[in-house]
């Protein structure tokens, strides 16, 4: 079974960002990269079923040169091999622009299942999975939990709102996003970093594929970190009348309800 792993590096979650003057991304010299974490569990994903399956696992990652990082990684891990698609201003591209340079990088490419995670950890779209299952003509499942994979089909069960589950069957190969949590990824051996120094890493350039001349759909106008503020307010009246001015904040001025 061929599988390729869509792999996504984005700001540590502990990073300090600041914005520049442009506001429309973060200063890039200023914080630290990690794997996006969706894309963690989905490459976990693609090396358990190769074990039981055989074939390879290909990585795919969009982005500078800092990107090859993120592969490295997830060669140690036991990706067979790597596609490092190069653009230095990825962050300008929208969901439509990025599915479509996945989409272009993955014409020659021979799978069975294209596994992403459900969303990253930066932009949050949750969109390109989809939308690169629709450029590549494939049936595709959002938010798996379980996948089986017998005679040529896979089934795989989709977590759904309040705690429900659904079972989906459809022919390969398929496009799946999957949920954090479905299995507990493994760490790179030592075994496997030096094993990985060997693998082919192909780099290809995003202005040279065929979808660089895709018309964006969406522009970022400004990125602003949340305003930091504090307002102590009191409510008086009777229990009753307390009770029924905490619900109403609660609904319309905090959301929370």
């Amino acid at each position: 079974m061929n599988i390729v792993v869509l792999l996504k590096q984005v700001p540590a979650k502990d990073a300090s960002l600041r914005i520049p003057e442009a506001g429309i991304w973060v200063r890039e010299a200023d914080i630290t990269y990690e794997v996006n974490e969706p894309d963690i569990y989905a490459l976990e994903e693609a090396l358990r079923l190769r074990e039981k399956f055989g074939g390879e696992v290909v990585v795919v990652s969009l982005g500078p040169e800092r990107v090859r990082q993120a592969i490295k990684e997830a060669l140690a891990k036991g990706a067979d091999r790597a596609i490092h698609v190069h653009d230095g201003e990825f962050y300008t591209l929208d969901p439509l622009q990025t599915a479509a340079t996945l989409a272009s990088a993955l014409r020659e490419e021979k799978f069975d299942l294209v596994l992403t995670g459900l969303q990253s950890d930066d932009h949050g779209f949750a969109q390109t999975g989809v939308i690169l299952a629709e450029l590549l003509n494939l049936p595709h499942a959002t938010i798996i939990m379980e996948i089986q994979v017998a005679d040529g089909r896979v089934r795989v069960k989709r977590e759904l709102e309040g705690g429900w589950f659904q079972w989906v069957e459809m022919a390969l190969p398929a496009v799946l996003t999957i949920q954090s949590g479905i299995n507990k990824p493994r760490y790179a051996s030592l075994k496997g970093i030096m094993a990985a120094k060997k693998k082919e890493i192909r780099g290809l350039e995003r202005q040279a594929l065929l979808a660089a001349d895709v018309a964006q759909t969406q522009r970022t106008l400004r990125i602003y970190l949340p305003e930091k503020t504090k307002k102590t307010e009191f409510l008086t009246g009777t229990p009753r009348e307390v009770a029924a001015k905490l619900v109403e904040k609660l609904k319309h001025e905090a959301r929370v309800l």
